[in-house]
């Protein structure tokens, strides 16, 4: 017999100090996590202690939209080179250097852009930041299944994953610490400087690189073939195992997280309506509340083992859009931190455990033939209507009032329950279906919820 196959070898501790991979996969991690926040929520802070408008502040939304839009664009990152650095530097390393220089640029840009006399500026400089960031994202995601074989993958994704949680700290609650002493100018070119771990990292990453790939296959079949395969076989054969429910099925992994979306817009704002200084904000949303976000998402992972992906579902639908009812408690009370507190406790918790069970829900839905392609649709759609939808959340506040806006956000949860009930276990029959028929011609796999369950712990 040969030898083992490389996916039996097992990690060590020892292998954190040895093997360089992990050190700079979380280098990259918190470069990929630090620019979020500087166009989503620490930005829209910024707005709000600008005194911008609450209309404006919620269309300014849309300047996040490139990280939902990036799969356009992704296949040229993946076949395109870098002019010169390529050459030097490979693929992989070349637009990961190139992006995150951009990424640091366009911040620089965000610092020097005052809101109240360049807002139009300040906006396009986010627009580039998120564009730049997203098209990191590709590459260092590209870089990380390269460089890792299937025993390192686990091992890789959840490094990234904590390297892009502590770029999430730096840049909530270090720029809003880093703004309450010294300006908001300061604070982002301080978050412009630390695209250099980044920048350090990809400099001193292995290449990598995958090789090229053959440009027709042995058939003979055109390119216009192999895009076909690539594009059409994976939603055929979703349709093929879902039949007419699969738009049922779509419709509600668009609308899981639409209550989220929503309110997360309008959270910022109403900090500053209601008197939170940056500290207190930064203290208590952007620190604490990151920790409640990853005990929310263990809580989810154990609810899936103990109760199944069905009634987690339903559990996750329920917490995420009732959790809202603890913001329009929250702004219709007075300012005092301990009120803060439960209302962030309740939202992050809420919002993470139903995050870490939609992962599971769209990782089972996919087949192991199309997993990457059909993951890929699942994820975009989730994220891509609230993002369009969150922009008139500012003149809906307008309109209506904090309480009154958060009470709307929470109903809309009422539908995702009833197309929870309607399809969700659909997709949970068709997959046993499958399993059973699996173990029946002498091929058996996993019950569903175990690949779902490992696959959201790293992707999260």
């Amino acid at each position: 017999m040969g030898n083992p196959p490389q996916a039996l070898r097992r990690f060590h501790l020892r292998d954190i100090v040895e093997d360089r991979r992990i050190i700079l996969m979380l280098a990259l991690g918190f470069s990929s996590g630090l620019p979020l926040l500087l166009v989503l929520g620490t930005f829209t802070l910024r707005l709000a202690f600008s005194d911008i408008d609450v209309r404006a502040i919620g269309l300014f939304s849309y300047v996040a939209l490139p990280y939902s839009l990036k799969f356009l664009w992704a296949p040229a990152i993946d076949r395109l080179n870098v002019p010169v650095l390529s050459a030097r530097l490979g693929r992989r390393r070349a637009w990961m250097v190139t992006t995150q220089a951009a990424v640091a640029l366009c911040l620089v840009l965000m610092a020097i852009s005052d809101p109240n006399t360049n807002l139009a500026l300040l906006g396009l400089g986010a627009f580039l930041v998120a564009f730049c960031a997203a098209s990191q994202d590709v590459v260092v995601d590209g870089w990380r299944i390269d460089a890792a074989g299937s025993d390192f993958q686990g091992i890789l994704a959840a490094t990234s994953n904590l390297g892009y949680r502590l770029g999430l700290i730096a840049a909530g609650a270090g720029a809003l610490f880093r703004s309450s002493a010294g300006g908001w100018t300061l604070a982002y070119l301080i978050m412009a400087a630390l695209m250099l771990v980044g920048m350090i990292a990809a400099l001193l990453a292995p290449a990598f690189d995958a090789p090229p790939r053959v440009k027709a296959d042995a058939t003979g079949h055109s390119r216009f073939w192999s895009m076909r395969r690539a594009v059409l076989e994976p939603l055929t054969e979703l349709h093929g195992r879902f039949g007419g429910a699969l738009w049922g099925i779509l419709l509600l992994v668009a609308l899981y997280r639409l209550p989220d979306f929503l309110s997360g817009v309008m959270a910022s704002p109403l900090y500053r309506a209601l008197g939170f200084d940056l500290k207190e904000i930064a203290t208590v949303t952007k620190l604490y509340g990151i920790w409640v976000g990853i005990a929310g998402g263990f809580a989810g992972g154990w609810a899936l083992a103990r109760m199944g992906l069905f009634l987690t579902l339903l559990l996750g639908a329920f917490l995420a859009a009732s959790s809202h009812l603890a913001f329009a408690w929250l702004s219709a009370g007075a300012p005092e931190i301990w009120r803060l507190t439960i209302a962030i406790s309740i939202e992050n918790f809420c919002g993470s455990f139903a995050g870490i069970v939609l992962i599971a829900y769209m990782s089972s839905l996919t087949s192991t033939a199309y997993a990457a392609t059909q993951y890929a649709l699942f994820s975009s759609l989730y994220a891509l209507p609230g993002k369009l939808v969150a922009g008139s959340s500012g003149f809906v506040v307008a309109a209506i009032g904090y309480p009154a806006f958060f009470v709307m956000t929470s109903l809309v949860g009422i539908p995702v329950l009833i197309l929870c009930l309607a399809v969700g276990r659909r997709g949970r029959r068709q997959d046993e279906a499958a399993a059973r028929a699996s173990e029946e011609a002498g091929n058996r796999i996993p019950a569903p919820e175990l690949p779902s369950t490992a696959r959201a712990s790293g992707t999260a």
